[in-house]
């Protein structure tokens, strides 16, 4: 991860931005993980691994790829999967809805955060059918 520029927020605490060197994060103007005080969140992530998507064709593959992207950019910020409240995913047809919450459950059925799943009429690469947001809460201090 390549950290970006911090600032202080109202609480006083640094604010962190990660970023993975992927190659939209720099032309785009985003981080992969951002820690704001207790508050750590991960941009969308997809199954892109190496430039390249992986699973092509395979919702649950991919969700599941996409959530260990996510939680290796948490970790970076010191979160685990214990410490994650919110989910959101992000599903490119009404059929995958089931096998990528099952693959949701897989990892987080014992945390039990709050979770989102829309339907989208597609995402950047036609290839990618799920795309999955992180947030988790840290106690500063």
């Amino acid at each position: 991860m390549t950290a970006g520029p911090g600032e202080l927020p109202v609480d006083g605490t640094a604010v962190t931005r990660l970023g993975s060197g992927g190659p939209w994060e720099a032309l785009y103007g985003y981080s992969r993980v951002v820690r704001a005080g207790s508050l750590a969140i991960t941009a969308g992530c997809t199954s892109t691994v190496d430039g390249r998507v992986a699973h092509v064709g395979d919702a649950a593959a991919q969700t599941a790829q996409a959530i260990r992207i996510g939680l290796d950019a948490l970790a970076e910020v010191g979160a685990t999967p214990a410490d994650v409240v919110r989910t959101r995913m992000y599903v490119t047809d009404r059929l995958y809805v089931d096998e990528v919450g099952r693959a949701h459950n897989a990892v987080f059925g014992p945390v039990r955060p709050v979770a989102t799943m829309v339907v989208v009429a597609g995402l950047i690469d036609p290839e990618h059918l799920v795309e999955v947001e992180l947030e988790a809460y840290l106690p500063v201090g």
